[in-house]
């Protein structure tokens, strides 16, 4: 199965620090993985993005985008390509005083990286997903009880249980930015700028009904409250493992992400015309300042995959990456 293209990176130029030795780099560059794993969601079959599955140890990173033109071009000398992907199963985000869950979560994404500097490339679609989650009391939890009159209507009606079901999903809403190497390593600082946005489903709010925006967006940046259990495992180009494998997977698991500095801005699109917009704002007490909010992840696990040795395959690591992937694909 011959997998997709990806579409969007962000990469600044550097210049050539010399060999990038991955045995030495890859555990600093998959601690940050697991910061970036807050839920978000895009329906890849609709944008008509095809699956893969990977043989052995290939198989976390079915979305890498391998196939991106500065992957490809990456030399492994200079600049090495590498596949990451990370998972949360569990987690809660807090704004002001409403309280939301996070579900099971899968973030994919290339890295470019010269053994100090790390900048990100997403697969097409989103390097994001997560599975929705139903708000806890729903919309009688999200707007009610209210002395508003349109609102006391509208919590009336919320008592039937077909109108109260409110789905909440975490969205991307930009690139990731602020990529730190040191703070991966280390225990209470910030990782990454993650924007993202809420979409809350419900039937009267509708299916439109934000808090950010891609113009305004939630601004996390979680940070590791522990350190990660590390795990390195060699492999075969084909996947199996093996003890000196030109391949090389460094695992994290067990540590919990967290942030409580960020701020949450105003709801957008709630009901017809955006109508609910300032009844929302209102009862969550949007915009909602920083030091008000907080989210934690609970036991990310993160992979990061590539060359044990990048150096060795220079120039053409990218392009060999890329020949690796397709060919563990079945």
């Amino acid at each position: 199965m011959r997998p997709r293209r990806a579409s969007e990176s962000s990469r600044r130029s550097r210049p050539g620090r010399g060999a990038v030795v991955l045995g030495g780099t890859l555990a600093a560059v998959a601690l940050t993985a697991a910061t970036v794993s807050a839920p978000a969601v895009a329906d890849e079959a609709e944008a008509g993005v095809t699956e893969s599955t990977l043989a052995g140890q290939w198989a976390p990173f079915d979305r890498c985008p391998v196939d991106d033109p500065e992957m490809l071009a990456a030399d492994g000398a200079d600049l090495a390509a590498l596949c990451l992907a990370s998972s949360s199963e569990s987690g809660m985000m807090v704004i002001g005083e409403k309280t939301v869950p996070t579900a099971g979560t899968d973030l994919q994404m290339g890295l470019l990286g010269d053994g100090v500097d790390y900048t990100s490339v997403s697969p097409e679609g989103a390097g994001i997903r997560a599975e929705p989650v139903t708000v806890p009391g729903g919309l009688l939890n999200l707007m009610c009880p209210s002395d508003i009159p349109v609102l006391t209507t509208l919590c009336e009606k919320a008592a039937d249980s077909r109108l109260n079901r409110v789905v909440a999903t975490v969205e991307p809403a930009g690139t990731p930015t602020d990529f730190s190497l040191d703070a991966g390593l280390s225990v209470g600082q910030p990782i990454v700028t993650l924007p993202v946005k809420i979409r809350l489903d419900n039937i009267l709010l509708g299916g439109d009904c934000y808090i950010g925006s891609d113009d305004e967006p939630i601004l996390l940046r979680p940070h590791n409250t522990a350190q990660p259990t590390l795990e390195l495992v060699r492999y075969a180009p084909d996947g199996t493992e093996q003890v000196d494998g030109e391949m090389s997977n460094i695992v994290l698991s067990g540590a919990d992400q967290a942030d409580d500095s960020f701020a949450v801005p105003e709801a957008n699109g709630c009901g017809l015309f955006g109508a609910l917009d300032w009844a929302v704002n209102a009862q969550l007490g949007l915009p909602s300042p920083e030091g008000a909010n907080s989210l934690v992840l609970d036991s990310a696990s993160t992979a990061t995959g590539g060359f044990y040795n990048p150096a060795a395959h220079a120039p053409d690591q990218g392009r060999l990456l890329a020949d690796y992937w397709h060919a563990a694909a079945r």
